[in-house]
């Protein structure tokens, strides 16, 4: 039996495009909603990306699977009237054009919500829609660097990108559950609200430790690869046969469980260096030091069977390839116009079952079906 999906019955209508707006209603269409992804005539620029996915752009695969595709040209009548015909209708509406255009075309989303109580608009936006910043584009790697976050990733030598588009994929997961909550208290009390979620606000909302550790210390967070900056041990080692592994102490119980059973060294528990997560964090260079010549002594079998002893928490620093091979790695299947295409599954897992994922839309498959279905 196929298990229901809480959101049946609900209509997203998504003027979307990228990344951060099509994460937000591919989570609500995954969960049963109606998502009509309105394009222009060339589409959402998303589409081409790359061509890894059988011809088709990974990230437009990954991220509209079972919504619907509508070509509109808002600024033809026709077309204007579909879109207010589909809205008027719509238990949400998302948009991520640039700030205003949406207004200025009559689509604003306090002026829907006036005339659609029962409306939830969300709008999301790089840098917000007031300021000095809010014209500004807002790509993925620009708000990386805006924000602060780039500082605190890679190597010492400068600064590093996170390796795909996190702000993008923050801001719409946050929209998504900003939603969710919206649905909630629509259900009590009979009336949507605005939802506004910007690239750089949801990237800043997840650097708060580093803004508040340098607000508090006057000093800016160290990058430190694959280190921690409040925590040691926590980094990767190399083992006698090369293989790379991390380890990750998290309190002074298995700092002592791992000085004991994997370095054999059970005085380092009192000695002044070493007794402390702040005194190891301090002496951080010696710490590393001297664990990283117990691990170039053990063959990666080894490691692996003395860090069981211990108790202590490791991984292997896999490249995508072993990503793709993963033990723990569950995948779904879905239809494209070029054929299936695998990828890792939505990450909540529900007691009644997996959901079936709809099929990727080729541009505008369903703009004559939906013209007929709003505009009889």
């Amino acid at each position: 039996m196929t298990p229901g999906k809480p959101l049946e019955g609900l209509l997203v209508v998504s003027m979307e495009q990228a990344v951060a707006a099509p994460t937000c209603s591919a989570k609500l269409c995954d969960a049963g909603a109606r998502v009509i992804k309105i394009e222009r005539a060339e589409g959402d620029f998303a589409r081409g990306y790359d061509a890894a996915a059988n011809g088709l752009s990974t990230y437009f695969v990954w991220l509209n699977r079972g919504k619907e595709s509508v070509c509109l040209n808002i600024k033809d009548p026709a077309d204007k009237a579909l879109l207010e015909a589909l809205v008027a209708k719509a238990d949400v509406f998302i948009q991520n054009l640039a700030p205003g255009a949406m207004g200025r075309a009559g689509f604003g989303a306090a002026a829907l919500r006036e005339k659609y109580p029962r409306l939830i608009t969300v709008d999301i936006s790089g840098y917000g829609e007031d300021g000095e910043y809010a014209a500004m584009k807002a790509y993925d790697l620009l708000v990386q660097a805006e924000s602060g976050l780039a500082s605190v990733t890679g190597r010492a030598e400068g600064p590093g990108r996170v390796g795909f588009s996190v702000c993008d994929i923050a801001c719409g997961t946050m929209a998504h559950a900003a939603v969710l909550e919206a649905l909630i208290e629509r259900s009590i009390t009979g009336r949507g609200k605005g939802v506004a979620v910007s690239l750089f606000d949801g990237m800043a909302d997840w650097m708060n430790v580093p803004l508040m550790f340098f607000e508090g210390t006057g000093k800016t967070p160290a990058r430190i690869g694959m280190a921690h900056p409040s925590l040691c041990p926590y980094g990767a080692f190399e083992t006698k046969d090369g293989a790379q592994i991390l380890i990750s102490i998290q309190n002074e119980r298995e700092w002592a469980d791992f000085a004991t059973h994997f370095l054999g060294d059970a005085g380092l528990t009192t000695r002044a260096e070493f007794a402390t997560n702040m005194a190891r964090v301090a002496n951080r260079p010696m710490v590393d030091a001297h664990i990283a010549g117990v691990f170039a002594s053990r063959t990666r079998s080894e490691c692996v069977a003395a860090l069981g002893a211990a108790n202590t928490a490791y991984g292997f620093i896999n490249g995508v390839e072993g990503l793709a091979s993963h033990k723990a790695l569950r995948r779904v299947v879905v239809e494209t116009e070029r054929g299936p295409v695998a990828m890792a599954a939505p990450a909540a897992r529900f007691s009644d079952g997996a959901r079936a994922l709809g099929p990727v839309p080729a541009l505008g498959a369903h703009t004559a079906a939906v013209r007929r279905e709003f505009l009889p």
